[in-house]
């Protein structure tokens, strides 16, 4: 018996409801309201720095340490999910997200919005983002539904920004930032009653253990950081973190300084996340067929070619929105092959930590991304030096990507994916 069905047979004895249509369905509803809100926090830049008289470097240092908390944390609620099961983490993180979302709304000084946005919603999101969900997936799901749910629940994410974006856009203009914040801070609640559907059992619960079950935490971790094509998969993750951190917060005021309207701001990071349905479904899809390394070559060179281009001729609605689609369909699109390449290189066992490193590149990379960007704006009035390093970076993952070796690691007893 497969590790995957020996996960899933004690849920599935005690809860008959979970088919696999109701756990997709579920994880698709977390990954869009948790994802949603933390992608429309760069609308909120403008009305709390003018009511604050804040620099962009005070936000962006808030929400740079949003991106790296949840980076840390993810490895850790990876390692508690993977031990004692998914519900207990989703709600501790979603209860996190709420509070963070609430202290921000009374944030009057850099501190508490620190606290509130950066470290409360950031430890949140790595307990009740899509990246658990992905693993719930690989974990509960049969391996023909896997590939296509994957891309199914980071699609989820990205209507998540296509729905959160201009609803917050409208709610700041019409209640006030404040009233906004308070809004979406309730919202994430909803995630508690969803996550019972993704509930995994602990690890003691299943009775048909293989090798790789009983393979220790400090084990999966030596193995995976001495495997060469996993290093290079963290160091390529990097770049997303950047690239994504750095236009989801920063963009909204970037078009603004160039003359485009907030309402079409709220448009053009609408159709980034309408966009990357259309990507990530199509990876998922695409990846079944085709060499994942491949795909994320090509996702991170198509980026670098869209910021050149995006930068290189005058900003204008139309323009604007154009970059908008196609970063879309390359946005999030990133996350079912990294999520499939270490499921096949170590298997299903202690998949949410060791994405949950990986993750970690994935946010440091959005720490440097925000906290960059709001630095070198103060400093020189300009976004230009951040858009070039962001091209850089994507041509360099790019390259890292191609010598990725896609089978499992080599063990001393074979072990299914």
């Amino acid at each position: 018996m497969s590790t995957q069905i020996g996960e899933l047979a004690p849920a599935s004895r005690s809860s008959n409801w979970r088919t696999p249509a109701v756990i997709i369905l579920c994880g698709c509803a977390i990954g869009m309201l948790g994802f949603g809100p933390r992608s429309a926090l760069g609308f909120f830049v403008q009305p709390m720095s003018h009511e604050f008289s804040w620099g962009r470097d005070v936000f962006g240092l808030a929400i740079a340490v949003q991106n790296l908390l949840w980076g840390l944390g993810q490895p850790l609620a990876g390692a508690v999910a993977d031990r004692f099961g998914l519900f207990r983490v989703m709600c501790v993180g979603a209860l996190l997200y709420a509070g963070g979302l609430l202290l921000m709304r009374y944030s009057s000084t850099p501190l508490s919005l620190n606290v509130g946005a950066g470290v409360m919603v950031g430890f949140g999101l790595a307990g009740c983002s899509f990246n658990l969900v992905l693993s719930a997936f690989s974990k509960l799901l049969p391996a023909e539904k896997r590939g296509l749910a994957l891309g199914a629940g980071t699609a989820a994410g990205s209507f998540g920004q296509f729905l959160f974006a201009p609803i917050g856009v409208a709610l700041i203009d019409n209640f006030g930032w404040q009233q906004a914040l308070s809004v979406f801070g309730f919202l994430m609640l909803l995630i508690i009653p969803l996550s019972l559907a993704l509930s995994t059992p602990p690890v003691a619960a299943t009775n048909s253990a293989t090798p790789a079950d009983d393979q220790t935490f400090t084990r999966a971790l030596a193995e995976a950081f001495g495997h060469r094509s996993y290093v290079l998969l963290v160091l390529g993750f990097f770049t997303c973190g950047f690239q994504l951190a750095f236009i989801t917060v920063h963009l909204p005021a970037f078009l603004v300084d160039r003359g485009i309207s907030t309402q079409t701001g709220g448009w053009v990071i609408a159709a980034i996340g309408l966009f990357n349905i259309i990507g990530s479904l199509s990876v998922g899809y695409l990846q079944n067929y085709l060499p994942k390394r491949y795909i994320l070559s090509t996702i991170y060179f198509t980026r670098a070619l869209a910021t050149l281009a995006f930068i290189s001729f005058p900003i204008t609605p139309f323009s604007a929105i154009a970059f908008g689609a196609i970063s879309g369909l390359t946005w999030l699109s990133t996350v079912p092959p990294t999520s499939a390449l270490v499921a096949l290189m170590f298997g299903t066992r202690w998949l949410a930590t060791l994405y949950g490193f990986a993750f970690v590149s994935h946010q440091v990379g959005g720490f440097l991304g925000v906290w960059l960007g709001g630095i070198v704006f103060e400093r020189f009035g300009s976004y230009t030096p951040i858009w070039w390093l962001s091209i850089l970076f994507g041509v360099l993952s790019a390259l890292i990507n191609l010598p990725i070796v896609e089978k499992p690691v080599a063990r001393a007893v074979a072990q299914p994916a």
